[in-house]
């Protein structure tokens, strides 16, 4: 029996500012090549450079609404979906994105009802325990997040004047990262890379000890505490908050509490702010509203970080997801998870079911083993 052709949906991204899209045309011509039919939406990549015509020279048919783009069986997006969208889904469909479930009950319930079967990028591993699929984008947010940080603490967006590399004879800006993690590290890089004086903070001491070997005196390591955190706090300029475990809601590690000791102006950025956020004042923001100030203290905390560089940001995701895009369209999704237990990590959702266990935990659900229903 030959191959199942598979019809697939590129949707627009319809959260505020948000111009990635969940596959390029170079994307779009390998589906084509190997025998499926794609249906992107109009004007899915514009502002990004990948133009209607570009799919459409990729073999895709461009369609004017998500409506019809909807009507795929495998819909492969960038973020989570929004209200509008759950109208358009229907039973059985395969949602291939992030989603980040754990501090989200509504999205939640919205696709147990729909009955799709959610595939989340944020929770599929490799063979060495990493998240390949979240990497890329953690990399870009870690990046982003001293680019925002720095621009936060500019007096005319609420910030207390400080330049992050300084200058000469004017020290320069004290920069605390919390977690040292792919997130954490690349702020690190950047934050090196302007001249900020830098500490990193996590709970792994091996990750301190790699952290430590590889750069040496130019940035300080230190085991994360609550104590550790509050005594750090007083002084900082720039806090980064770059905590993930994996699928659950990430930790409140700064409490409410604190932000009455910290300078007046200083800037908090929560790059965990998708699941959920690890300071007590963080609330998702957006990229035309992206900050509020708690306590004299600017809190940044933009749920889709890494849109801000949407075509940098595309062109690392879809590098990472096309190889799992690719084996679900030619095998189908039961067959490409059965048959790798680690992409399987990345089914949360299934026909009603919740089958990712750290969300089923954080929201209340019954947890179903994933290879139940794949049955």
């Amino acid at each position: 029996m030959g191959k199942q052709k598979q019809l697939i949906g590129i949707p627009k991204e319809i959260k505020d500012l948000e111009f990635r899209v969940g596959a390029t045309p170079t994307m779009v011509l390998g589906f084509i090549e190997a025998g499926h039919s794609v249906l992107v939406q109009k004007n899915a990549g514009h502002r990004i450079g990948y133009t209607d015509e570009m799919y459409k020279k990729a073999g895709a048919k461009v369609v004017d609404t998500a409506k019809e783009v909807y009507a795929a069986d495998l819909i492969i997006k960038v973020k989570e979906p929004q209200e509008l969208e759950f109208s358009f889904m229907h039973e059985g469909q395969v949602l291939f994105c992030y989603l980040h479930l754990a501090p989200d009950a509504k999205q939640t319930r919205m696709l147990l009802e729909k009955k799709v079967v959610a595939i989340a990028y944020e929770t599929v591993i490799d063979n060495k325990g990493r998240l390949p699929l979240l990497t890329p984008m953690s990399e870009i947010a870690g990046r982003v997040s001293i680019q925002a940080g720095a621009y936060a603490l500019q007096m005319a967006n609420g910030g207390r004047g400080v330049l992050i590399g300084g200058v000469p004879g004017v020290p320069p800006a004290e920069v605390v990262i919390i977690g040292g993690g792919v997130v954490g590290t690349n702020a690190a890089q950047m934050a090196m890379g302007l001249g900020a004086d830098v500490t990193i903070l996590d709970r792994n001491l091996n990750r301190l000890r790699e952290l430590d070997m590889h750069y040496g005196g130019r940035i300080k390591t230190l085991y994360s505490t609550p104590q550790i955190i509050k005594k750090l706090l007083k002084h900082a300029d720039l806090v980064i908050g770059a905590v993930l475990i994996p699928g659950k809601k990430a930790p409140s590690l700064v409490k409410a509490s604190s932000l009455k000791e910290m300078k007046s102006g200083s800037v908090l950025v929560d790059v965990s702010i998708d699941q959920g956020g690890c300071f007590e004042t963080s609330r998702p923001t957006t990229h035309s509203d992206p900050t509020y100030i708690v306590d004299d203290v600017v809190h940044y905390c933009v749920a889709n970080m890494p849109g801000a560089c949407a075509r940098s940001a595309t062109q690392a995701l879809t590098n990472a997801t096309f190889p799992y895009a690719i084996k679900m369209a030619n095998e189908g999704y039961r067959k490409a998870l059965k048959n790798d237990p680690l992409f399987m990590k990345g089914l949360n959702i299934s026909h009603g079911r919740v089958t990712n266990e750290p969300v089923a935990n954080d929201l209340g659900y019954e947890y179903v083993d994933p290879e139940l229903c794949l049955k």
